[in-house]
């Protein structure tokens, strides 16, 4: 029997991503991928587009959304849930993205007045060019940081100033676990912890995010060392939950 291979954890031109959904799909063709997953940060608009190409390409386009969610630990700066077959053509799902959106625009104008203060200025304009019509993040902060010059990469913009703690840093709206593993569930989705090595990276979390109604954790993550595998999915195995990866 063949194997397959999948990429459930992909971030499209709509948020954080380098590459078009189409873009998307075309490479994960050409990589020999069976199924892929556009999961983007509070936001599904690219999914039309990329269930057309993946018809006319051969690739399994799974519905996706990665929503980010209070923290469950003091350690963990928030957690992210990926939401997996979502109805994404349901209009309250769509109106709570759009408040989440709405409060991302705003937090970037907090984290550009937070940069001005320290004597970096950005025109607004350009963030929001930059971030296109997805939902704008730290990301598209951070490479307008490197384009004028101000940090030398991007890791660099964030271990500078926009990491938690730093001094351009603003909290983001969130969800609690709750209510995101509610919401995915009332549309018919499947709820997966995202990359829990940087949120939720502890037993009795994951016990508790079961306990919600959590249907899978990304055991297989770039990040992920061989360690954090085995760990991760045992606790899968232990709780009887789906396992998953992606390369975000």
């Amino acid at each position: 029997m063949k194997n397959l291979h999948i990429d459930l954890h992909i971030h499209s031109t709509f948020s954080d991503g380098n590459f078009t959904p189409e873009e998307i799909v075309n490479h994960a063709k050409n990589a020999g991928l069976a199924a892929i997953s556009i999961t983007d940060h509070d936001n599904t608009d690219g999914t039309p587009s990329a269930i057309t190409a993946g018809k006319e390409l051969g690739v399994e386009v799974v519905p996706g959304v990665e929503l980010s969610v209070e923290p469950e630990s003091p350690q963990d700066e928030e957690i992210h849930i990926l939401g997996y077959y979502v109805d994404w053509k349901d209009e309250s799902f769509q109106q709570k993205l759009r408040h989440f959106r709405k409060a991302r625009r705003e937090r970037a104008h907090h984290i550009l007045e937070n940069l001005a203060r320290l004597g970096i200025k950005i025109d607004p304009q350009q963030l929001f060019e930059v971030a296109g019509k997805g939902s704008v993040g730290r990301m598209h902060v951070a490479k307008v940081l490197r384009d004028e010059g101000f940090v030398n990469y991007v890791q660099e913009a964030f271990d500078l100033y926009l990491a938690y703690g730093k001094p351009a840093y603003v909290p983001k709206l969130r969800l609690s676990s709750q209510e995101a593993i509610t919401l995915i569930s009332g549309i018919g989705g499947i709820s997966v912890i995202a990359h829990p090595i940087y949120g939720g990276s502890s037993r009795e979390i994951i016990q508790k995010l079961k306990s919600l109604g959590l249907d899978g954790i990304e055991v297989y993550y770039p990040n992920h060392k061989p360690e954090d595998v085995k760990k991760f999915g045992s606790w899968a195995n232990e709780f009887g939950l789906l396992v998953t990866g992606g390369s975000d």
